[in-house]
């Protein structure tokens, strides 16, 4: 049984709903042996990481940057796991106003200290959160979870 970790941080309820688009797609039927963990970010910490043979981060974008909560996650768990984890296969899903650039670029500066490997390209949700949006966020989740459980990642 593989291990995924979704955590993800919301305030105004956008990158939930980005978050349970990809807490679906991770449960797809079709995909039988990976169990999930889905926390927000306050609730995460490095137990969870230790647990994890993949990981979903998602975050709104704030000034250009992840979220202080997300960030939050980040100093919390790092130091905690410096050399315990193996590379960690994650990918990124961002609600954002703006481009979502700075968020993204923060993520990956911090995750290569993880280390993290990505393993698919940031999801950004510019706007509203839009049907399309949701479904390329489902299709996230079942990727991430398809590859830990046919060993790509």
């Amino acid at each position: 049984m593989k291990h995924l970790l979704i955590v993800y941080h919301s305030k105004t309820g956008n990158t939930q709903k980005l978050a349970e688009a990809v807490l679906k797609g991770a449960q797809d039927k079709e995909v039988t042996e990976v169990e999930v963990r889905y926390l927000q970010a306050p609730e995460a910490g490095p137990d969870d990481l230790r647990w994890a043979d993949g990981l979903l981060l998602g975050t709104p974008e704030n000034f250009g940057y992840m979220s202080g909560m997300m960030k939050d996650f980040l100093d919390r768990t790092y130091y905690e796991v410096e050399g315990e984890l193996q590379a960690l296969p994650y990918a990124i899903f961002i609600s954002a106003e703006n481009d979502g650039s700075g968020a993204v670029n923060a993520i990956q500066r911090i995750a290569n200290g993880y280390p993290f490997v990505e393993v698919h390209e940031a999801l950004i949700a510019k706007g509203e959160v839009t049907d399309e949006h949701l479904q390329a966020c489902r299709e996230l989740g079942l990727t991430l979870a398809a590859g830990l459980e046919a060993g790509i990642f």
